[in-house]
């Protein structure tokens, strides 16, 4: 069914790789015309390569700085006309535990994964009430509702933007606002490839087979491509979603499901409580 987003204006933050990048793509395909923002240019302008310019515009620029996110939506309304969705997907992820990681390393973390969503999202109501209503889709993680080891601040943050969705969905509803989250499991981003790295060399094994020992516990047993998650987006900035605000979607291969015993019990060929 395509079209699900003919007329829709959108601005998608972290657009140009990853994640971003596959819903980017997906929102185009559905008839969007976006923005997307992201702090590399050149990155950003890789991507815009072979898409029509009348329905994709770029914008270089780091969403931890306030003037920075207010032009960003400046920028669409100037192009477009109008804001209807925000796709608040960028993000970072240093890993190291509470005793360990350093202080300015937390607060660039918090910066990013919190008040940059917060910058967006503030500046990015008023243009959609304006509109008539929007869609706000929160990017979050399965770390903000499972603890990653050593990862603290990152886990901090994904959980956080569950209440910060809750709170806009309650104060913004009746303003024609609905803000949900998505919440991926591992996914074979480069972010998430970057991190395996150790992993995958002190194993003796390629990235891919590092994502494998990562999900082997997982009901689906294996790792997400990026792609998987631009369905959702899609959905949540449609108005086949016109009736869902404040909630959390887990796209995470069923690893919320498993107990981490059980899990290793079956891998071993035995049932639970099995002689």
């Amino acid at each position: 069914m395509a079209g699900r987003l003919e007329g829709k204006v959108a601005i998608i933050t972290g657009g140009g790789v990853g994640i971003g990048a596959s819903i980017a793509k997906g929102f185009l395909a559905e008839g969007a015309k976006i923005l997307v923002s992201g702090r590399r240019k050149e990155k950003l302008e890789e991507f815009a390569a072979g898409f029509p310019e009348d329905s994709l515009a770029i914008f270089a620029g780091d969403i931890t700085k306030i003037e920075d996110a207010e032009a960003m939506v400046e920028a669409a309304v100037a192009r477009f006309g109008k804001l209807d969705v925000l796709v608040n997907n960028a993000g970072i992820d240093p890993a190291g535990t509470v005793t360990d990681i350093p202080v300015q390393q937390w607060l660039d973390i918090i910066n990013t994964n919190i008040n940059g969503a917060f910058y967006m999202t503030r500046f990015a109501i008023p243009k959609m009430i304006e509109s008539g209503g929007g869609s706000i889709i929160n990017v979050a993680s399965l770390a903000g509702v499972r603890a990653i080891p050593a990862m603290p601040a990152y886990s901090t943050t994904k959980a956080g933007l569950q209440g910060f969705t809750n709170a806009v969905a309650l104060d913004y509803g009746s303003k024609g606002i609905r803000i949900n989250m998505i919440s991926p499991g591992a996914t074979a981003t480069d972010m998430l490839k970057n991190s395996m790295q150790g992993l995958a060399k002190s194993q003796g094994t390629d990235i891919y087979g590092a994502l494998g020992l990562l999900t082997q516990f997982t009901p689906l047993g294996r790792a997400c491509e990026p792609d998987e998650i631009a369905p959702a987006a899609i959905f949540f900035a449609s108005d086949e979603s016109s009736y869902i605000t404040g909630q959390n979607l887990l796209i995470d291969g069923g690893a919320t499901v498993v107990d981490p015993c059980g899990a290793a019990t079956s891998s071993l060929g035995k049932a639970w409580g099995e002689e």
